[in-house]
């Protein structure tokens, strides 16, 4: 249940702090002091990865982690994960900007923010159509050598645009795209993922859809458990797909957040697993 990421051992079942933001993922959330809560209790439930963004409030999210988790001189042996390449407008309003003086401002004002002099995982957070994409692959592979990050993600990608970024020397460790049992447009990609040896990590983790309606799917098998939710069924196919997956539900209260981590604790059996992945 871990693998390496920032060059540190995580558990596979992180957490995304998109969700401690305000409504569109645009500014302060509602709560200040329950974002805090939920921040340290994912640390204390034994969570190591935390995946955030720039464009989370903007700017927000990444405040909120290093008030919570910051201990003077880093976040001891949690992976701080965040992202780059989006500017804010308003709420739920996104556009990709790829250009390197733009990705070098991003990381440098992330590093800033989180208080420390390397990003552990820092992610392109879309590749830009209206930016050359060897300038835009350029500043990644020059983030790890100047040691700004230690390693390099990408976000909503293909195959072919992974495969482009390492021919053009990004050490590609990690891939974000949106997959879950009810969205499998990413299979291929997780598959390649899995061969090579790159992290996957599945945002909308527990968004299965239909498959989570009463007499469906998921809901039959947690007839098997009693107490489980059909969101931490969901979470346990994910973590039974692939030994590279590394899914990071978010969410905004303690509550949820400890329903959340209690799905690495779910074993399916080989006919549920079989079941579940036929039906998505």
């Amino acid at each position: 249940m871990t693998l390496s990421l920032g060059g540190k051992p995580v558990r596979r079942l992180g957490y995304g702090a998109m969700r401690i933001t305000g409504p569109g993922i645009w500014g302060p959330p509602r709560d200040h002091d329950e974002a805090i809560r939920v921040l340290r209790r994912a640390v204390e439930l034994g969570v190591t990865f935390i995946d955030t963004a720039d464009s989370y409030g903007p700017e927000v999210s990444e405040d909120l982690i290093r008030e919570a988790l910051y201990d003077g001189r880093g976040y001891d042996d949690v992976v701080i994960a965040t992202k780059g390449g989006f500017t804010r407008s308003g709420p739920n309003q996104w556009a990709a900007v790829g250009r390197p003086a733009y990705l070098r401002q991003c990381i440098q004002m992330s590093l800033r923010r989180l208080g420390v002099d390397r990003i552990d995982l820092w992610q392109l957070h879309r590749i830009d159509p209206e930016t050359p994409r060897e300038d835009q692959f350029g500043v990644l592979k020059e983030f790890v050598e100047e040691g700004l990050a230690a390693q390099i993600g990408l976000s909503e990608v293909t195959v072919d645009d992974v495969e482009q970024a390492r021919a053009a020397g990004v050490p590609v460790a990690s891939v974000q795209n949106r997959y879950n049992l009810g969205d499998r447009r990413a299979e291929d990609l997780v598959d390649y993922c899995t061969e090579q040896g790159i992290a996957f990590i599945p945002w909308a983790p527990v968004d299965a859809g239909s498959l989570a309606r009463p007499g469906g799917p998921l809901d039959e098998v947690a007839r098997s458990h009693p107490g489980t939710t059909t969101g931490q069924l969901a979470l346990a196919w994910l973590l039974r797909r692939s030994p590279i997956m590394v899914p990071i539900p978010g969410t905004s209260t303690v509550e949820h957040l400890e329903e959340n981590c209690a799905a690495a604790d779910v074993e399916l059996t080989d006919e549920e697993y079989e079941a579940l992945t036929k039906a998505g």
